[in-house]
């Protein structure tokens, strides 16, 4: 039975899992004469659980994804040119671990958003800090800033995380200096943190969008000199269920 003097000693140690499990381990230990080292060890991982799923969701709600994406979701089956292994050794880490970048290129709809959030994910519960960003809304806030001081806070901020997701290169040409400030994040991650893209147009075509060759050449030659590139084709995922809606009606009308 817990005592008031103990549950105001656990709450003054700020142990919140260990309270709110300590009645049904008190139970437990009593019910199957459990040895005193084995009931602390029950009751100290109660704590690690709460404070690992508490540093979870923080991180969750820092990497500021796009939308809930998960690989479970994912529908390789619409898809079969996706490298499903491929996918999953990403989903692994090792090239956060190995500080590498990745690439994903192909038209819009195919799931590389998806995909990249998805890997985020396995990336943040893996324990590594992740950051998602579309390419407008870092550019965008990068160019807002009208002090060099708060540019330069923000400026850590995308240095910072061990995963660095930029999404939605290529949708459109990108505003005047956009080519400075991402190649200046780049080279900056290079070989120090991983970043992952993904790209709707060829990277042939960065120069073009970042209105500035050259920068396109220096971002492209250090994410690309450790990246994996990964090409994805095939039809959209968005006009899914049209793409059903047109095979239904061909299957009825044909004799």
């Amino acid at each position: 039975m817990m005592t008031n003097t103990l549950r105001q000693h656990i709450q003054s140690l700020h142990l919140s899992g260990l309270l709110n499990s300590l009645e049904l381990r008190l139970q437990e230990a009593e019910a199957n004469r459990l040895p005193y080292g084995q009931f602390l060890e029950l009751l100290l991982q109660d704590e690690i659980n709460v404070r690992h799923q508490r540093l979870i969701a923080r991180r969750h709600k820092w990497a500021d994804f796009r939308e809930p994406r998960c690989l479970e979701n994912f529908d390789f089956g619409f898809n079969p040119g996706i490298n499903r292994t491929q996918v999953y050794e990403l989903a692994a880490c090792h090239f956060v671990r190995q500080r590498r970048d990745v690439l994903l290129v192909g038209p819009p709809g195919v799931g590389k958003s998806h995909l990249v959030q998805a890997i985020g994910l396995e990336a943040l519960k893996a324990g590594f800090i992740v950051l998602y960003r579309s390419i407008f809304d870092l550019v965008r806030e990068l160019l807002a800033q009208e002090t060099q001081a708060g540019e330069s806070r923000l400026l850590h901020k995308y240095l910072k995380p061990d995963l660095l997701i930029i999404d939605d290169m290529g949708l459109k040409v990108l505003p005047p200096k956009s080519g400075e400030i991402l190649l200046e994040i780049i080279m900056r991650r290079y070989e120090n943190r991983s970043t992952m893209m993904t790209s709707n147009r060829p990277i042939e075509e960065w120069g073009k969008l970042l209105s500035d060759v050259p920068a396109a050449s220096a971002i492209l030659d250090r994410l690309l000199h450790h990246a994996e590139i990964i090409a994805i084709n095939g039809p959209s995922y968005r006009l899914k269920p049209k793409l059903k809606q047109a095979a239904t009606k061909t299957n009825r009308t044909t004799p």
